[in-house]
């Protein structure tokens, strides 16, 4: 049986996929639903962008997350073998334009590949390139919110598996649940949203994969509530560092005439992060070390940053230079100010500061100890607000949410 090369590609905007249903004039697999898909000949990758580009009309508005392992998929009815290279892009934006090859499209969680009639092994595609534990606790170059979302993911597609796969049960579930509330313990956020969709879901997987759909929702739209509670109080020139989604959503929403950003070193997400803003606003990058002094002799009105994670008594966990950056803000009586989901509260305060490699500061030959930190803590004296989809929180409040995520997490007891 000769061997035909086939893309599979996955397209996924916030937590959903766009799952496309072949119309009656195609050759093959008439009314049943797929991803984005087409032979591969040569170049898989390119094969990939060009299925997207003629399908979806989305090429210009996806980014390359995963390539998964190329793996067979023998149809004895047919007679054909595939070879199918399965991807995950991320999609700007929802707007899609389809092609003569699609009667309908929808952007739903992945999960309901399990409960349709599917292209030949369409899960098997999407198993080889979504979220995993691992690929959630491996991740350095996006924020807690963002990886919150990811952990959820892994959480409803092992708990959709569990009610509508092969095999699976509430154990094993629950098993990778506890995982995922160690894998980043610097991210309260992560430990946070996956206890709620635990005690909310009362020992079923059918309950454990709706409640994950809905915390995903509630921490999509805790963002948008965060930075209304903040926006009003921004000025015209704001410094910032890292990258953080909910800062970024901020700045989009206010459009300030200036914004300095350090690189945010090992992973420079702060270059990332001015380089998307160059063109909306005037943008100056800093050095880490430099920071400090950019924001007084650059002239910022205000600083404005995320965060991993927040202590009970309102002490904030970020990106290393926050700290500096906050002694700097109240050196020169300007507001420091905090925008993040209320996930982000530590239910008892315990805080992990992650470090880099020391090769990232010294590969030499003395004899010395390294100290590189990821994170550090800013008191809460020198914190002017911290707002949360909860409104903005004074420390009584902080330690209120911090009660509710204790009560959460008794369900693993």
């Amino acid at each position: 049986m000769e061997k035909t090369d086939v893309v599979t590609c996955f397209l996924r905007h916030d937590a959903e996929v766009l799952l496309l249903r072949r119309s009656e004039a195609v050759g093959s697999y008439r009314g049943q639903w797929g991803a984005v898909a087409g032979h591969a000949e040569g170049d898989p990758d390119a094969a990939a962008r060009e299925e997207i580009a003629e399908e979806t009309g989305l090429a210009e508005a996806v980014t390359l997350r995963r390539r998964g392992e190329a793996f067979d998929v023998v149809d004895d009815e047919r007679g054909t073998h595939w070879v199918v290279h399965p991807y995950l892009f991320e999609s700007e934006h929802r707007e899609v334009e389809v092609d003569w090859e699609t009667s309908e499209f929808e952007w739903t969680h992945p999960t309901e590949i399990l409960r349709r009639e599917t292209v030949p092994d369409l899960w098997g595609s999407y198993d080889r390139v979504r979220p995993t534990v691992e690929t959630v606790g491996e991740d350095r170059e996006h924020g807690s919110a963002w990886l919150s979302v990811r952990a959820l993911e892994v959480l409803r597609d092992e708990a959709g598996l569990a009610a509508w796969g092969p095999d699976g049960d509430w154990s094993g579930v629950a098993d990778i649940a506890r995982e995922l509330r160690d894998v980043r313990p610097s991210m309260p956020v992560v430990t946070n949203r996956i206890n709620r969709v635990m005690t909310r879901a009362q020992h079923t997987p059918e309950r454990i994969e709706q409640y994950a759909r809905e915390v995903i929702a509630e921490g999509l739209s805790a963002d948008e509530a965060a930075v209304s509670a903040v926006a009003d109080r921004l000025p015209e020139r704001i410094a910032t560092l890292s990258r953080s989604g909910t800062v970024r959503a901020t700045l989009e929403r206010v459009e300030p005439d200036a914004v300095l950003i350090a690189e945010s070193r090992p992973g420079r997400e702060g270059v990332a992060v001015a380089e998307s803003l160059a063109g909306e606003t005037d943008v100056t990058l800093s050095s880490d070390a430099g920071l400090a002094w950019a924001i007084h002799e650059w002239g910022a009105e205000a600083v404005l940053v995320g965060a991993d994670a927040i202590r009970p008594d309102g002490a904030v966990l970020n990106k290393v230079g926050t700290r500096a950056a906050a002694l700097a803000a109240a050196h020169d009586g300007i507001e420091f100010l905090v925008v993040a989901a209320a996930d982000k509260v530590s239910p008892n305060g315990d805080l992990v500061i992650e470090s880099a490699g020391p090769e990232t500061v010294y590969d030499g030959p003395s004899d010395l100890s390294v100290c590189s930190p990821l994170f550090d803590v800013t008191p809460p004296d020198v914190i002017d607000a911290i707002a949360t989809d909860r409104g903005v929180l004074d420390p009584a409040g902080i330690e209120t949410v911090a009660a509710d995520h204790r009560e959460n997490a008794d369900w693993a007891a």
